[in-house]
């Protein structure tokens, strides 16, 4: 085995293991695959919870998807990660994963698209919302078609999440990433609603990402300013924010 084929091994089941500690999977949920030098895809098998996987547990496959090696089944959901290794050639590892908060906003169709932190607008930009589609279906690609060239993380809608990069651990560290941004919003939902950075600070972020880091967010999914008009995705107004925590601290005897 050479050491580029057991290094991506180990990097694969070392994300396997942190998305289940970080409680982003459950039980047998969620995939992680990445491409190899020949163009064969290794990935998780199906129906393994994610916190017991081992090297040996990996299968490899084919750029179609037909076993080369391992024991076991590929996950049913490999068509996704087959669609976006030969959509985008820059991509070598795939993870999909159900991360709460994320999953919340992908099962309330709300997509992450506002322009609320610079850190996620220059790093990975805005996070679309896939229409909902059958999983381990070919309705899968069907609905993340329109956003797999300039995003690196989908929202499925129902579903989960699917980000993609340039190893395991940068495609993992993407969903982290996302679930972050899902749970700030959340919480600010909470304290009265978040504030969208304006034109001109999306101006400066540019400035600042191409002059220091040599990144062009523009490539990606654009994000949605404050002042533009967008869907109202308020769930509750604050006096029945402040009745449902009333209740709730009555309920626990609070």
């Amino acid at each position: 085995m050479s050491s580029e084929l057991q290094r991506i091994i180990t990097d694969i089941v070392n994300v396997c293991h942190h998305v289940y500690d970080k409680g982003f999977v459950s039980a047998t949920d969620g995939n992680i695959s990445a491409r190899l030098g020949n163009g064969n895809i290794l990935a998780t098998p199906t129906a393994i919870n994610k916190g017991m996987v081992s090297p040996d547990d990996l299968v490899i496959v084919d750029p179609e998807g037909n076993l080369v090696s391992g024991l076991k089944r590929p996950s049913t959901e490999l068509q996704m990660h087959l669609y976006i290794y030969r959509e985008r050639p820059d991509v070598q590892a795939v993870v999909h994963a159900h991360p709460p908060y994320a999953t919340g906003f992908a099962t309330a169709r709300i997509p992450l698209t506002e322009c609320l932190f610079p850190e996620v607008i220059v790093g990975l930009g805005a996070v679309p919302l896939a229409n909902y589609a059958t999983p381990s279906t070919s309705e899968v690609v069907e609905s993340i078609a329109p956003f797999v060239q300039k995003a690196d993380a989908i929202l499925l809608a129902n579903h989960g999440v699917v980000t993609y990069g340039a190893d395991p651990l940068d495609a993992y560290f993407k969903m982290e990433k996302v679930e972050h941004a899902a749970h700030i919003t959340f919480v600010a939902r909470l304290l009265g609603g978040e504030k969208p950075l304006s034109e001109s600070d999306i101006e400066k972020l540019r400035r600042i990402s191409t002059e220091s880091y040599g990144k062009d967010f523009e490539t990606k999914v654009a994000c949605t300013p404050s002042g533009e008009e967008k869907k109202d995705s308020t769930l509750y107004t604050e006096e029945e924010l402040r009745a449902i925590v009333r209740e709730v601290m009555e309920r626990l005897g609070v």
